[in-house]
């Protein structure tokens, strides 16, 4: 697909790794649409567009709208779908509403495009968190699906679905399994998108970061890594009916991330604490992700360091607090 002049749809266009994609799809020279519900809890911010206001069209409906979804398919080459409910703690408090985003919702925009265009690509927002515990490391594709809160069923059900309408309706459909993605824009009001963003807000505000045990090792993709494999999946037939881990260039305990966080910062501590009842029930443990797979077929892989990533957005967000706070 050659992005210039190409009729793009971003869900959740206004929240984290969606404005991310609308400015560098903006800059390859693509008619850019987003929609997004501005939900104050799901990660949606105007600032985010901060600059391209005038060069992307602004939809502010839910994906849940059907009427409005029938109108913003239509003409288009490519639908980047990252319109979701991401807190695993609040699908667990609010399972209806997570429910109805997550599952409800996706099987929606499926229909609608069955129905209005189905010959647009769709590129998924999936995630880790469907695995659930992992049973070995790194994790590959072909691990079983067990998800251990009612976030991950519900981005299982909506990734699912994507795939069946690939397979039986011929809708040409992708999804990517994103983890821990960081960087500028994303949500550092509380920890409902990335717990890394609630670390952020501590340090700026001179607080110590909390950290919930400290010894469990995770990825980390950053946001313009994660743009590239959205990019690429929507370019290659290829990845139709597909699905593919995305992961990060280390392996690093938390403790270790709060540490670099403090160092790049110059500033502020990190403190090591037991995990809450709450969180500790639907912690995965230990996970890193094996992405040889879209390595293999589409050349993507990691190409940001960590230290470097957290340096790039801890200057994003001294410069723009007052924008996220």
């Amino acid at each position: 697909m050659e992005f210039q002049g190409a009729q793009v749809l971003i869900t959740g266009g206004l929240g984290f790794i969606g404005s991310n994609l609308a400015r560098r799809l903006n800059g390859l020279g693509a008619a850019v649409t987003v929609v997004d519900s501005l939900i104050p809890d799901y990660g949606g911010n105007l600032y985010n567009l901060e600059g391209l206001r005038d060069r992307v069209q602004v939809n502010v409906s839910d994906v849940r709208d059907t009427h409005s979804l029938r109108h913003l398919v239509q003409g288009k080459d490519c639908l980047f779908n990252l319109a979701g409910q991401t807190s695993h703690l609040d699908s667990m408090l609010n399972p209806m509403s997570d429910l109805e985003i997550n599952c409800q919702a996706q099987l929606s925009i499926l229909e609608t495009c069955r129905s209005y265009n189905p010959r647009l690509k769709i590129v998924f927002a999936s995630t880790r968190q469907i695995y659930g515990r992992p049973t070995q490391l790194p994790v590959p594709e072909t691990h079983p699906l067990n998800p251990v809160d009612v976030n991950g069923i519900n981005k299982m059900a909506g990734e699912k679905y994507h795939l069946l309408y690939n397979d039986i309706y011929g809708i040409p459909a992708t999804a990517l399994r994103l983890t821990n993605t960081i960087g500028p824009r994303m949500r550092i009001k509380d920890a409902r998108q990335t717990f890394v963003g609630l670390w952020v807000r501590q340090l700026l505000e001179g607080k110590p970061i909390s950290v919930w045990g400290g010894k469990q090792l995770r990825d980390f993709t950053d946001v313009e890594d994660a743009v590239d494999a959205f990019l690429m999946a929507a370019e290659s037939p290829v990845t139709n009916g597909k699905v593919y881990n995305l992961g990060g260039p280390e392996v690093v305990d938390l403790a270790t991330v709060a540490n670099l966080m403090v160092e790049n910062y110059g500033a502020g501590s990190c403190e090591i604490c037991d995990f809450p009842a709450d969180r500790r029930a639907i912690d995965i443990g230990d996970y890193y992700a094996d992405y040889s797979k879209i390595r293999d077929q589409l050349g993507w892989e990691p190409k940001r360091k960590l230290r470097e990533t957290i340096e790039t957005t801890l200057r994003y967000f001294r410069e723009n607090m007052s924008h996220y706070l």
